[in-house]
């Protein structure tokens, strides 16, 4: 199992658009779910800091991850640029292995 990490910071009132679309069962999850592989996702938001977030996509392994890129792409892309209004700094914190 593997995790891939992001780190965002919220555009100021732009929460609950950002919640539903980056939420467990929310705009990415549901296109993830259209890959083999995918695991579920969990949003973390950072206690005391309002605008303060960490996403948590898990997939089964590397491969499904970066098959699903590559078959989500132009879908990845375009929800991707729907969503750059609801954030002001997003940060690709890394692919990690789960450790069961």
């Amino acid at each position: 199992m593997i995790a891939t990490v992001w780190r965002f910071r919220v555009a100021a009132g732009k929460t609950g658009e950002f919640e539903c679309a980056y939420g467990p069962k929310g705009d990415w999850a549901v296109l993830f779910a259209r890959a083999a592989g995918y695991a579920g996702t969990e949003l973390l938001k950072l206690d005391g800091v309002d605008d303060a977030y960490l996403t948590i996509d898990r997939w089964h392994d590397e491969n499904d991850f970066h098959a699903a890129k590559k078959h989500l792409a132009d879908d990845y892309a375009a929800l991707d640029r729907r969503c750059e209004a609801y954030t002001c700094e997003e940060a690709w914190l890394g692919l990690y292995t789960v450790k069961e």
